[in-house]
């Protein structure tokens, strides 16, 4: 709860109309038609129930919305790849709330589309700046968010229901057990998944899942964080019983 209670002072400290938007970032994408969905789910759909003035003469409107629970920026919760572990409502606010640690492997990714975050990308980043901690929030930062929402180029194909040829960067199960054993909290990404485009077997996120370790994918916008320093603070839908569900995530600049 230290660490907890810690960003909670911070985050009162900022609640005043002196608060710096320029230090609020907003790592979220906007749910729309376009959002980048797995091939196999279903994507997002809005219909408008009311746009418009009603018997009254007065201005309603509403609208209903449906889509898979995976699918841009969202939340996967642990039950998603292990049995008996956290669905999206038992999941302790702690894990949400955290300092961001931002690992960058852009120019691996950009060297192979289909690069897995290694031990020695962490162990690197550690080099540079300090051991991870604890209750951190990793985020690594393949550069794909440059390609969102083309579908071609965000997940290497754009066919609709045959998720056979997907081809982006994820994290390798070396690392994820690393991260594991760092005592990491919660761990996002900024492509379609927490494991590469051509797994079969999801090895990081069942590593991850397994120890009660949120993910957080299609995370925008990681390009505006320092190496360390921000807070993050993830909340997703509060579904019972789901394994995952659509996110807001911000995060403040030091």
């Amino acid at each position: 709860m230290p660490k907890l209670a810690a960003v909670l002072a911070l985050l009162a400290s900022c609640a005043s109309p002196a608060l710096d938007e320029a230090k609020l970032v907003d790592l979220t994408w906007a749910f729309d038609r376009d959002s980048v969905y797995w091939p196999t789910a279903q994507s997002f759909e809005l219909t408008t129930v009311a746009h418009g003035a009603n018997d009254q003469g007065l201005w309603y409107a509403s609208n209903d919305f449906r889509a898979s629970e995976h699918g841009g920026t969202h939340l996967d919760a642990p039950i998603h790849f292990a049995e008996g572990r956290w669905s999206s409502h038992e999941i302790p606010l702690r894990h949400f709330i955290g300092p961001a640690r931002v690992i960058d492997v852009r120019a691996a990714c950009a060297a192979d589309r289909d690069h897995r975050l290694s031990v020695s990308d962490v162990e690197a980043y550690e080099a540079r700046h300090g051991a991870l901690r604890a209750g951190d929030v990793v985020l690594v930062h393949t550069g794909w968010g440059r390609f969102w929402p083309n579908r071609e180029r965000y997940l290497g194909s754009a066919e609709r229901g045959v998720a056979d040829n997907l081809h982006f960067p994820g994290i390798g199960k070396d690392a994820a057990e690393l991260l594991v054993e760092r005592g990491v909290e919660l761990v996002g990404i900024d492509t379609a998944s927490l494991d590469h485009g051509p797994t079969t077997t999801f090895d990081a996120h069942r590593v991850l899942a397994g120890a009660n370790v949120p993910g957080l994918e299609n995370v925008a916008h990681l390009e505006l964080l320092p190496p360390r320093g921000a807070t993050l603070i993830a909340l997703p839908m509060k579904i019972r019983d789901g394994t995952g569900g659509p996110c807001r995530i911000v995060a403040l600049l030091p």
